[in-house]
């Protein structure tokens, strides 16, 4: 019984923290759209704010307050994802103060052209970082299941896969600076995420 009550209390929290980032912007709109603007060309995708409302409006907020302008692509694996929304030009991460609790039970999977959060090793640790699953077949692997947590996913891409395949295919390595692997080599740049008009 106190595990119920300490998750309903945990839930009412991120309930909240969900209806004060995000939930005003194009409130009506269950399947708002959004541009990413890469150095590389354009991604747009498409949210789904039905089975993922949480991780929509807090995308959403962190889109429209420039949160992901000028951000890097920084961890780019061939056939796994690509991943971004939360590095600095300099290789720092940006702050993560809002962590955002896991839908991913929603029944949205990670197949191929998909968006998801990226998250550490606890359950309910999104904040900003996100992915795109660019394995064909998709990888079934970060879904949940019965006996574990999975990765939000939140959307799907509309346009833009050849942008993805673009990026995934670059050249990546280690970086010195923070230890990190499947960095590319050549910095690719989320310039602008901007919400598109309903």
């Amino acid at each position: 019984m106190k595990k119920i009550i300490l998750l309903l209390s945990l839930l009412s929290t991120f309930n909240a923290f969900a209806t004060m980032n995000g939930a005003d912007i194009q409130a009506g709109n269950s399947f708002p759209k959004v541009k990413l603007t890469t150095t590389h060309g354009d991604i747009v995708v498409e949210l789904d704010r039905r089975r993922a409302p949480i991780t929509v409006n807090n995308f959403l907020w962190l889109a429209k307050n420039k949160e992901y302008d000028n951000t890097l692509f920084h961890r780019v694996i061939k056939d796994f994802v690509v991943q971004g929304g939360g590095v600095m030009e300099d290789m720092t991460q940006k702050k993560d103060d809002n962590k955002i609790v896991n839908e991913s039970g929603n029944g949205l999977t990670n197949d191929y052209g998909t968006i998801a959060m990226a998250r550490e090793g606890a359950p309910h640790s999104a904040s900003r970082q996100f992915y795109f699953n660019v394995k064909i077949g998709g990888n079934r692997n970060l879904n949940p299941n019965s006996s574990r947590w999975g990765y939000t996913v939140f959307g799907e891409v509309i346009e833009g896969m050849d942008t993805l395949v673009k990026i995934m295919t670059l050249p990546t390595g280690y970086n010195s600076s923070n230890g990190w692997q499947d960095v590319p080599l050549t910095k690719i740049y989320l310039k602008q995420a901007t919400i598109l008009p309903e």
